[in-house]
């Protein structure tokens, strides 16, 4: 009599090993509420005693100061302390202008890039040596570059601008080269089939791409693009190179002169002001887009 296999090692075949019928069961309801209710009692009464121990006072002063979060808070008439929440308002600034700028151009990069016309053959290399050139170089040698190599030029307005547009041309030249890829993968994820079928339908090679392929492509990569625009709101924190005064220097130059590193903890509650909410409504958005497509394939 043949032996199956897996017999020597004590393995039926009627009865197949599952991992995932080994898992407990999960608790459902009240008793799921309950629990998880016990679990985050437990963990942030463990962090608080933590915090509050004796032994934490260093720790304590040291980060979370309330004289010093308040200092760095508030507006100082004085030339030499700057304030963080002053600063905050010039990152959110320059934040949201460029990043409009950032998703058009990023959009016409990724298009021309997908050309097949000979006409337009000079300009996809163009396209593909500026995206290569962008990504490949620091962001902080080209803000270097930028906001020190243009105004010793001495070309009249375009020497005389400020550190704000200067960094804000940096970051959205930087951006839309990472941002124009992103998209481009998101164009490929489309379909052919789609953009058949609206041709088939009577719609130009325009309205294809921008009602039909462009669409579907954005909400492909949603995710992937929001992330770029966390990145650039953290990044505006290179602009202080030039001797802008955004969050980040602000911080810097407030804890330089207290020795007290407080300025940087509210420095980073502020980033995450910034940024917490924007990863939560993607979240959202993938949870409702992830609800629709399950809803149709139904």
């Amino acid at each position: 009599m043949a032996t199956q296999p897996g017999a020597a090692a004590g393995v039926s075949d009627e009865a197949p090993i599952s991992l995932y019928a080994q898992r407990p069961p999960r608790l459902r309801g009240t008793a799921g509420t309950v629990a998880s209710t016990v679990s985050t009692i437990v963990l942030v009464g463990a962090i608080v005693v933590l915090f509050l121990l004796p032994s934490s006072a260093g720790f304590r002063h040291e980060f979370f100061s309330p004289h010093y979060l308040w200092e760095s808070f508030r507006l100082h008439p004085s030339d030499y302390l700057y304030s963080v929440s002053k600063a905050f308002l010039y990152t959110v600034l320059l934040s949201v202008i460029c990043e409009p700028i950032v998703l058009v151009l990023a959009l016409a990069v990724a298009t021309l890039r997908m050309t097949t016309g000979p006409v337009l053959k000079p300009f996809r290399g163009l396209c593909i040596a500026y995206t290569d050139f962008a990504r490949g170089v620091p962001l902080i040698l080209i803000m270097l570059w930028v906001g020190f190599g243009i105004p010793e030029l001495n070309a009249g307005w375009i020497s005389s601008q400020s550190v704000f547009v200067y960094g804000g041309m940096v970051l959205v030249f930087t951006y839309t080269a990472y941002v124009s890829e992103v998209v481009r993968a998101g164009i490929y994820s489309v379909p052919r089939s789609q953009a058949s079928a609206a041709r088939s339908l009577g719609l130009s090679s325009r309205d294809t791409l921008a009602r039909v392929v462009v669409p579907q492509a954005v909400r492909n990569v949603l995710p992937a693009l929001l992330n770029d625009f966390v990145s650039l709101q953290k990044d505006t924190a290179i602009v202080s190179v030039l001797g802008a005064v955004e969050l980040t220097h602000a911080a810097q130059a407030d804890a330089s002169y207290w020795f007290n590193s407080a300025p940087y903890a509210i420095a980073a509650g502020f980033y995450l002001l910034l940024t917490v909410p924007l990863t939560r409504y993607t979240d959202r958005l993938l949870a409702k887009d992830r609800d629709r497509r399950l809803a149709g394939s139904a």
